[in-house]
C-alpha cells in the first residue's frame, strides 16, 4: 500500500466498526469518549492546518500534531490534565490498532505511542457535608413533575454514588423494588455490573416517579422533558438548579465547586465516616483497584482529626522496652 491510501477516514471507520465494536466490544461509554476525542481533534487539523476530514491523511497526524492538539485542549478549551490524558488514551489506542493493520506506518506509530501522559497535581477532592447534601436534595419542587424527576435523580445518585453515564442510561428494569428492600443494577466501566441498595427514602421516590410516568421496564428512568435520554450537561444543569436553591439555607456551598462527580464523592466520603469498611465502598462505587478508593481515607478530615486525637501530648514519654536477655540484648543493637 502506498501513503497516500492512508486516508483517515475510512480508518477511523475500520477502527472504530471493526476493532472497538466487533472484535473487543468496548462499553457505549469507551465508544463515545473516543468518538469524542476524534471528533475534537479532526476538527483542530481543520482548523490549524486547513485540512478537511475527509482530505487528511495518517502522515498529517505526526507526534508534533498531536501535541499541539493537546496543549490546545488545556489552553484553549481549558481542559484538565485528566481530560488531555484521556484524549491522549484514545488517539494512543488508534495507533497501536494502526501499527498492526498498518505495519508501513509503524515507525510514525511508535512515536505516537511515544508521547506520555501528563502527570497532574493530586488535589483533594471537593469534600461535601450532610447538612449540604441534605440542602441541596430539599431544593426540588415537589409539586412539579420535574421536581419530583430531579429529586429522585439528586437521591439516587447520592445513594447509589453512581456514576453521570450509569444514571443518563439507567434504565426502569435495572431497578428492583421490593417490600423489604430494594436496589438498582449498575453498568459501569468497562461492562462490569454491581448491585447497589437502595434506602426506603430512595426506593419511594423512584416508585412514585415509576408509578407517574407509567414507564415500561426498557424505558429509561430519568429522561428530559421531551422524553429523552438526558445528556451530561442536563444532569450538570439539574445539579446547579439544586445548588443554587440550596445556597440560601447552607451558604457553605457558593464556596464549592459542586459537579455530580462530587455527589458520587459525597457517598463515599459519608460511607467511610459511617464506619463501612473501605472495602465495602469500593464495591459499591465500582472501583477496580481498592487503590482508587484511598483518596476518600486521604480527604476525610474526621478521620484524620480522631488520628491527631489519639497522639500523645508533646513531653509524654511511651516507655521503651528494655532486654534483659543478652542475646535480646544483642538483637537490640542492630
Amino acid at each position: 500500500m502506498k501513503h497516500t491510501d492512508a486516508l483517515v477516514g475510512p480508518l477511523l471507520q475500520e477502527f472504530f466498526v471493526k476493532h472497538l465494536m466487533t472484535h473487543r466490544n468496548v462499553s457505549p461509554q469507551t465508544l463515545w469518549s473516543y468518538r469524542d476525542a476524534f471528533r475534537l481533534l479532526l476538527r483542530f487539523v481543520a482548523a490549524k492546518m486547513h485540512i478537511e476530514p475527509v482530505a487528511l491523511n495518517l502522515i498529517h497526524l505526526s507526534p508534533s500534531v498531536i501535541l499541539a492538539f493537546l496543549d490546545s485542549l488545556e489552553m484553549e478549551r481549558n481542559n484538565t490534565v485528566r481530560s488531555r490524558n484521556a484524549r491522549l488514551a484514545a488517539v494512543r489506542s488508534f495507533f497501536r490498532w494502526v501499527a498492526i493493520s498498518r505495519p508501513d506506518f509503524a515507525g510514525l506509530a511508535t512515536s505516537v505511542l511515544a508521547i506520555p501522559t501528563k502527570r497532574a497535581d493530586r488535589r483533594l477532592i471537593c469534600a461535601l457535608s450532610r447538612p449540604e447534601i441534605q440542602a441541596i436534595l430539599g431544593v426540588p419542587n415537589l409539586s412539579t413533575p420535574c421536581g419530583r424527576r430531579d429529586h429522585a435523580m439528586l437521591l439516587t445518585m447520592y445513594n447509589t454514588g453512581a456514576r453521570v453515564s450509569e444514571i443518563t442510561t439507567m434504565a426502569c428494569s435495572q431497578v428492583e423494588l421490593g417490600s423489604r428492600s430494594s436496589f438498582v443494577h449498575l453498568h459501569g466501566k468497562g461492562r462490569k455490573e454491581r448491585c447497589v441498595p437502595l434506602w426506603v427514602r430512595t426506593a419511594d421516590a423512584i416508585r412514585k416517579w415509576m408509578r407517574e410516568r407509567d414507564a415500561v421496564p426498557t424505558s429509561l428512568l430519568f429522561t428530559n422533558y421531551r422524553g429523552e435520554k438526558l445528556t451530561r450537561n442536563g444532569v450538570d444543569c439539574i445539579l446547579k438548579k439544586a445548588i443554587a436553591g440550596a445556597v440560601q439555607t447552607c451558604p457553605s456551598l457558593s464556596k464549592k465547586h459542586v459537579s455530580p462527580h462530587v455527589i458520587r464523592h459525597a457517598t463515599a466520603t459519608h460511607l467511610l465516616q459511617a464506619g463501612v469498611d473501605i472495602s465495602v465502598i469500593a464495591l459499591w462505587l465500582g472501583h477496580e483497584s481498592i487503590d482508587t478508593t484511598h483518596i476518600y481515607m486521604e480527604s476525610n478530615l474526621a478521620h484524620k482529626e480522631e488520628a491527631l486525637g489519639r497522639l500523645q501530648p508533646a513531653g509524654q514519654r511511651t516507655p521503651r522496652f528494655h532486654a534483659t536477655d543478652k542475646v535480646m540484648a544483642f538483637l537490640e543493637t542492630l
